[in-house]
């Protein structure tokens, strides 16, 4: 059986370990034959990321701080040393823990900006940068959570930010479309990630979830993978501007 993604280069940005959604999506991508290109943010991480890639066989791994012009700005002469750019999985987002767990009318303009920031504005900006590198068309996929558009308790800020990012997919898909390039989110459910650990009774969430969903279970990091593969692959090539739910149904139901 032919790999799906054979001869494509991809950026992953977001690796943050072995429980993130983006490692999972790095070990799909490289199992289906991509060119693995993975990004970490601070000196923190530069040591487990560049052991991930190792292990990922990643073509490159280097730093990719979202929040700064000059590191976007530098990632177009990083990709073109290992050629064309066919997919990018933006998998980033970030807000104060003191945000999340307050009610949102409290949201500090500090944290609210931030949240912004890191979660929704650097998918358009990596998006800008990345875009005239895929000269022969590709997909551009990020991630996204139910919060977006249901108030989730102790989310709060992310919600918001979520928001903005799923209107900036749209807005993105609409731009981009005449180079063939495709845009789209994932709206995975409840993962225990590091990150998600942020999110107050996040146990409680992944405790409840298995009773109402209509799979009755949670959802699993390599079905969030394997929906971003048939993204970045030609099975998505159809595909753009959607959000896309990899979550055993929860969003089906209203309470």
């Amino acid at each position: 059986m032919p790999q799906l993604l054979e001869g494509k280069t991809a950026l992953i940005l977001g690796v943050a370990n072995k429980w993130s959604l983006a490692y999972a999506i790095a070990q799909a991508f490289r199992r289906e034959g991509a060119a693995l290109l993975l990004t970490y943010q601070g000196e923190r991480l530069k040591g487990p990321v560049e052991e991930l890639g190792g292990e990922l066989g990643a073509a490159r791994v280097f730093e990719c701080d979202v929040t700064k012009d000059e590191h976007i700005e530098k990632l177009p002469g990083v990709i073109r040393e290992h050629g064309r750019l066919d997919a990018m999985i933006h998998s980033v987002a970030f807000a104060n823990r003191e945000d999340l767990s307050r009610p949102f009318i409290e949201t500090p303009r500090a944290g609210y900006l931030l949240a912004q920031d890191v979660s929704a504005y650097s998918m358009v900006a990596v998006a800008r940068a990345t875009a005239p590198l895929m000269t022969a068309g590709g997909s551009m996929t990020t991630l996204t959570y139910l919060g977006s558009t249901r108030v989730v308790p102790n989310y709060n800020v992310m919600g918001v930010a979520k928001a903005a990012l799923e209107a900036a997919v749209r807005y993105l898909a609409n731009d981009l479309g005449p180079s063939n390039i495709r845009v789209n989110a994932i709206s995975a459910g409840p993962v225990k990630t590091a990150s998600a650990r942020a999110v107050k009774d996040l146990s409680t969430l992944l405790e409840k979830a298995p009773e109402r969903a209509p799979l009755r279970r949670n959802c699993e990091p390599a079905e969030v993978a394997d929906t971003a593969v048939f993204l970045a692959s030609d099975l998505g090539r159809g595909v753009t501007g959607n959000i896309i739910f990899v979550d055993a149904g929860l969003q089906l139901l209203g309470l």
